[in-house]
């Protein structure tokens, strides 16, 4: 696609932001932009939050996992950022804690860094997981040191809240277990029907559909 060229010409500049700056003529949809931001993700992500939980204001939310090349969590905390008392957990190994030009545009006193999981749980509204992306990996070894390092289960959910939802833009690998489908809190798979109705909205928006 266009904008993966315009990427791979400019390897410092996202490929939509690229690819916007050069087409003039037709609309763009960033679908997901290498490890920078996916706000058709985003759009999945807030509808999900605001159908279980009401508001987006006076929220505690916790992103676990790999931040640092997770665009899908880059985007939501610029989005969730823009809200009355939102305050971010980042959980995350060293290796792969949020970047700086991520987070840097939050209050300091919104947002707090950790890599236990278990010792924060309990304070959450949000739980958003996130798979270890071996496609971002130079060094296979590395990948396999860190993929399993957080693994949501149902042992880990006895102290979370009774009203968390736990989040996740899928594909998972092992980091929530097949048997935390079945509570009620998971509500990733309604989260990418969400996700379907919100891009197809969007994609008629820009046909100027009226129906």
């Amino acid at each position: 696609n266009y904008a993966d060229i315009c990427a791979m010409r400019h390897p410092k500049e996202g490929a939509a932001l690229m690819a916007s700056k050069v087409v003039k003529t037709m609309p763009i949809i960033n679908a997901g932009d290498g490890g920078h931001f996916h706000p058709t993700q985003t759009l999945a992500d807030l509808i999900t939050i605001r159908h279980y939980k009401g508001s987006f204001d006076n929220l505690t939310v916790g992103l676990c996992g790999d931040l640092k090349f997770g665009r899908t969590i880059h985007s939501l905390v610029r989005a969730l950022n823009r809200y009355e008392n939102v305050k971010f957990i980042f959980i995350s190994p060293e290796e792969l804690k949020m970047p700086d030009p991520f987070k840097n545009f939050i209050d300091k006193e919104n947002y707090e860094e950790t890599r236990d999981l278990a010792s924060v749980i309990d304070d959450l509204d949000v739980l958003y997981m996130s798979r270890v992306q071996k496609e971002r990996f130079v060094s296979s070894d590395e990948y396999e040191r860190l993929k399993d390092y957080y693994i949501l289960n149902e042992e880990k959910l006895k102290n979370a809240k009774e009203d968390m939802i736990i989040l996740h833009p899928l594909p998972r690998v092992n980091e929530i277990a097949p048997e935390v489908d079945k509570d009620p809190r998971a509500v990733y798979f309604e989260q990418t029907k969400f996700g379907m109705y919100g891009r197809m909205a969007l994609i008629m928006k820009l046909l100027e559909a009226r129906k």
